[in-house]
């Protein structure tokens, strides 16, 4: 876990496993916007000034690889995967939920407000991905997506370390009957009996299993709860219960040196 920063600093969570890899999941700390999403808030829906906005972006590509390109996508809760080469235009991002690269010096952004960003590299091929798996993409497939997208471009399996950034934790993610009946009997795992036609979702362990599941090398959850730290990170959840007229999104960075 990251030590305790104050709040004019832009707070920068590494993996272990990603160590020699420009990259970091980060939180709300460090930003300028102000009000239901004070802090570090890169989401232009959030209903956002979008100069506060796009200051955050350039803090947050300062704090990871600076001056770097960022390229991020128009994200739906798909499992659709495209390779980025160079950014593209606000207005015309692909429709997807992950990116993958193997251009030096270009970073991959995907934003998140509970939902678990993977950030991806296999740093001998010199590929690097990331994706936004909420239940939806992650069950839908966007993890296998992005792996075999990084195949295509040189990525081998087992070479591949996978990390799980802040999302919500099982014990903040209660689901009702619907949404259990959407996950297979092999799934039971993940889910923890609560109050009566109520359950707890382990979305941080469902996505580590479709990783295991589809063969990469190394799997390291960080272990962060979005709902529960809101000096940290922003959740749209915790925004809902709350009746705030909007929530913020944090953003994950990868990239390759140049």
């Amino acid at each position: 876990m990251a030590e305790t920063l104050p709040n004019e600093v832009v707070e920068v969570i590494h993996a272990k496993g990603l160590a020699g890899v420009p990259h970091g999941f980060l939180g709300r700390r460090g930003g300028v916007s102000q009000g239901f999403i004070a802090g570090l808030n890169v989401g232009h829906g959030a209903d956002d000034d979008s100069n506060a906005v796009a200051e955050n972006r350039r803090r947050a590509i300062a704090a990871v690889l600076p001056e770097a390109p960022l390229a991020t996508v128009y994200q739906v809760h798909s499992a659709g995967v495209v390779e980025a080469r160079e950014p593209w235009p606000q207005d015309e991002r692909p429709r997807a939920d992950a990116l993958v690269t193997d251009r030096p010096g270009l970073l991959l952004g995907i934003v998140t407000a509970d939902c678990a960003p993977i950030l991806f590299a296999d740093l001998a091929a010199g590929v690097v991905g990331a994706a936004h798996a909420g239940w939806r993409g992650a069950h839908g497939g966007v993890i296998e997506n992005t792996v075999e997208a990084m195949e295509r471009l040189g990525a081998a399996r087992p070479r591949i370390v996978a990390a799980i950034g802040p999302c919500i934790a099982q014990c903040s993610y209660e689901v009702d009957a619907a949404f259990r009946a959407n996950f297979a009997p092999a799934d039971e795992a993940f889910f923890e009996a609560a109050r009566e036609g109520r359950w707890q979702f382990d979305l941080e362990g469902y996505v580590a299993k479709r990783l295991r599941a589809c063969g990469v090398g190394q799997i390291e959850p960080v272990g962060l709860d979005t709902y529960a730290d809101e000096a940290r990170f922003f959740s749209y959840r915790r925004a809902t219960h709350r009746g705030e007229p909007a929530y913020g999104r944090q953003i994950s960075l990868i990239g390759l040196p140049s």
